[in-house]
């Protein structure tokens, strides 16, 4: 399914408005020598997860505990990247990070199997349990 015109696919069957993501230039620091003083390297990249298409509500909130710190008060998830010395890639990767997000967002979590501890594992325990007592028991001065 090709995502509307005017919006980006983030993920299968997901998409989000072209105008909901906002991309904000600003002075990264890092390696660049006097050249990192004047450029605006550093891609700030935000969007209000209700501009989010195709989410699932289960999905949604994975996406809020997997964006933990990125996501604001607001709603709005700020994705930071300042790796290279270049805008355009800095853009890029913090595009691809979120598609990442979403797509680890979208992943249902297995649900997890109930086990009981084996028979040598209960064993060894009853064995250290009475180990341990015979140990306090001896310490005591009357031996009862």
């Amino acid at each position: 399914m090709e995502p509307a015109p005017g919006s980006v696919r983030l993920a299968p069957g997901v998409t989000v408005p072209a105008a909901a993501i906002t991309v904000t230039a600003s002075r990264a620091g890092g390696p660049g020598g006097q050249n990192v003083n004047n450029t605006s390297s550093k891609a700030e990249l935000r969007l209000p997860v209700a501009a989010i298409i195709g989410l699932s509500p289960a999905a949604g909130d994975r996406l809020a505990m997997l964006a933990g710190f990125r996501l604001t008060a607001g709603g709005e998830l700020l994705i930071v990247c300042d790796e290279t010395r270049s805008l355009r890639t800095n853009r890029e990767m913090a595009m691809e990070r979120l598609r990442e997000l979403v797509l680890a967002a979208q992943a249902v979590p297995r649900p997890r199997k109930r086990t009981r501890p084996g028979r040598g594992a209960i064993e060894r325990r009853l064995q250290n349990k009475a180990a341990t007592s015979a140990r306090k028991k001896d310490r005591k001065v009357g031996g009862e």
